[in-house]
């Protein structure tokens, strides 16, 4: 366990990146899509790692890539998961999630989701909320575009809102072509209000823990790959003990051994392990 500060220095500077307004969508709707964008420079070396990851995997082995921030056994591969990495933790992007979740902020996973032209599959509509361990849950998570992301190649899609709702009722799927295993259905689930959440290479939508989300598959021939980096408060704490839960098709996420980094403040409810599975950095 720990409460130490973290070693990435916080900066002095340039907390405001989202607008009132923006912060004020977010928390309205579960979902904003900011002015905001990283630095071209920055964008530059994600895009390359992600696209050398994708380029090492089968076509349809790319739609949901889990963790690639944290280095596995071949030293070969290490340089992505740096680069990742190094993007999850740049200041600009947690002055962003600051401004959303306090300035007490955990990294706790990170997934490229490499929609391949053609064959890209459905991720059915779902809650973040309901697959992870974290209690309370809090979490954001950056959804970051690599290609154009419109409803012709699977964009994200969500309805606005529905975060207020709490837990929706979610049940089993066996269905092949569907990224997860569970998809919502409850009678307060209402998707006559979706909303597509098209970017541009370069921008960056922010969702809370609780929206309800999906997109279709990607039928176009183009792909569609974005990035996700997702950070909760440390006024939550990552459970460990909790039962694990199968949620995708594709990959088994399990969290027993998951490291997770304190990157700007301090553990508040401190109960967070920040050294469990640090060993490859």
């Amino acid at each position: 366990m720990s409460a130490e500060r973290s070693s990435i220095e916080r900066p002095i500077a340039g907390a405001g990146r989202l607008s009132a307004d923006e912060i004020r969508a977010y928390h309205r709707d579960g979902q904003v899509t900011p002015a905001w964008r990283p630095a071209p420079e920055k964008l530059a070396r994600l895009r390359d790692a992600v696209d050398r990851l994708i380029a090492a995997r089968p076509p349809g082995e790319t739609d949901f890539i889990a963790l690639p921030h944290i280095p596995g056994p071949d030293p070969a591969d290490h340089p992505v998961s740096r680069a990742i990495f190094d993007f999850a933790v740049d200041p600009e992007m947690l002055d962003v999630a600051e401004q959303l979740i306090g300035p007490d902020i955990a990294l706790w996973a990170t997934a490229v989701f490499g929609k391949p032209a053609g064959l890209g599959r459905e991720v059915p509509w779902h809650q973040d909320g309901r697959y992870w361990p974290i209690r309370p849950r809090a979490t954001v998570t950056f959804w970051i575009a690599l290609d154009a992301s419109t409803p012709e190649n699977g964009c994200m899609r969500v309805i606005p809102g529905s975060h207020r709702a709490g837990l929706l009722t979610h049940v089993a799927s066996d269905a092949d072509d569907l990224v997860l295993n569970t998809f919502v259905s409850d009678p307060r689930f209402d998707v006559s209000g979706a909303r597509d959440v098209a970017l541009e290479p370069g921008q960056v939508s922010l969702h809370h823990v609780d929206i309800a989300h999906g997109s279709r598959p990607n039928r176009s021939s183009r792909r569609r790959a974005g990035m996700t980096i997702r950070y909760m408060p440390t006024t939550s704490v990552f459970d460990r003990t909790l039962p694990e839960y199968q949620g995708s098709k594709q990959v088994s996420v399990p969290w027993h051994d998951r490291p997770i980094w304190l990157v700007r403040g301090i553990d508040r409810c401190g109960r967070n392990d920040f050294v469990v599975g640090h060993g490859a950095w």
